[in-house]
């Protein structure tokens, strides 16, 4: 394996120390990821530099011109403070003709968008909530064709900002209410959505033309009431000891009905292409009792931190995150942007 210079970018606040000694689990919750990756490539043989971005280029691009890195590793989730605008530090490296891992602008635009999306999903005829979408400072109203109960959540951002039991509504005024909080607490346009009971899965991708899945992954909600929804929320994301109580695990789904995984591993290459995804992803689904399956989301760039579902659902087919990052790596490498051409 040939010892590359990596440039990893991140968020200012995440550049990790160079040990976990003396950090207790909370403090490393918080840069694991940044972590994981710049240790695990040095441990390959990899030279990394890493990086702590926030609202300057001109950072990004004197770390190009002075260490001349082969590839950028991209762990950067927003510019400015603005989770939309990861696509364009993406595409200013394109603009630097410098190769990088994770998705390309384009994708990123799409699938973040999460009305566009499903608005390109719809028009394919793959099976996607119906939703509408309330833009900040314009009248909220719901169209009768939308039915309750509904689930309210950010039409932009990620990681379940914003997501609580709260955000499945079920009349008009909790509607308001929620879009409400979205528009004021997240500051962002809010997309409500029929509410889909079912099983949580997500799917993981990995490929710029040719594509691989990883297996059908499922989050459990062992100790939650059986009242209760089963839906990612913040506090299941990111709180531990709220998980502990729920007892949320995630694991390879079992029992799925015959042919059922198949279906979902192509479902998922098709929905990965439609929306000119690159590098890598992970597919959010739900699978009905009945055995209909709904695309939720479509997340470019995942959580790639070691012990996650995207690290973990690699290796249920053999596949150390060693192999898993330097994987990434060679798609970075590999990527045909427009400037190779």
């Amino acid at each position: 394996m040939k010892k590359l210079r990596i440039l990893v970018l991140m968020h200012e606040d995440l550049v990790p120390p160079k040990s976990l000694e003396g950090y207790s689990g909370k403090e490393i919750l918080e840069w694991k990821t940044e972590f994981d990756v710049v240790s695990t490539l040095g441990e390959i043989g990899h030279d990394t530099l890493p990086l702590g971005v926030r609202d300057d280029l001109s950072m990004i691009r004197k770390a190009l011109d002075d260490y001349k890195p082969h590839v950028t590793f991209n762990l950067l989730e927003e510019f400015h403070g603005v989770g939309a605008y990861d696509q364009h530090v993406v595409g200013y490296l394109e603009l630097k003709r410098q190769c990088y891992t994770g998705c390309n602008p384009r994708g990123l635009m799409l699938a973040r968008d999460k009305a566009l999306s499903k608005k390109i999903l719809t028009y394919h005829r793959v099976p996607t909530p119906k939703f509408i979408v309330f833009p900040m400072r314009k009248q909220i109203r719901r169209p009768q064709r939308l039915a309750f109960p509904l689930l309210v959540k950010s039409l932009v951002q990620d990681a379940s900002l914003g997501i609580s039991q709260a955000s499945i509504v079920h009349n008009d005024d909790k509607l308001v209410e929620r879009v409400r909080f979205i528009h004021e607490q997240v500051q962002s346009d809010a997309i409500a959505e029929e509410y889909i009971e079912g099983r949580e899965l997500y799917v993981s991708v990995l490929g710029n033309r040719r594509l691989q899945t990883f297996p059908v992954w499922e989050m459990l909600f062992t100790k939650a009431p059986d009242d209760m929804p089963n839906i990612a929320t913040e506090r299941v994301k990111w709180d531990a000891e709220y998980q502990k109580k729920i007892g949320i695990e995630t694991r390879a789904a079992e029992d799925l009905p015959p042919g059922a995984a198949e279906r979902i591993a192509k479902l998922c290459k098709r929905i990965y292409r439609m929306l000119s995804m690159s590098g890598y992803g992970r597919m959010d689904l739900r699978l009905t009792a009945d055995g209909r399956i709904y695309v939720l989301e479509a997340n470019p760039n995942p959580n790639l931190s070691y012990g996650e579902d995207f690290a973990e659902s690699a290796a249920k087919i053999g596949i150390s995150f060693e192999v898993l990052l330097q994987r990434i790596i060679n798609l970075g490498t590999r990527y045909q942007a427009e400037w190779k051409a």
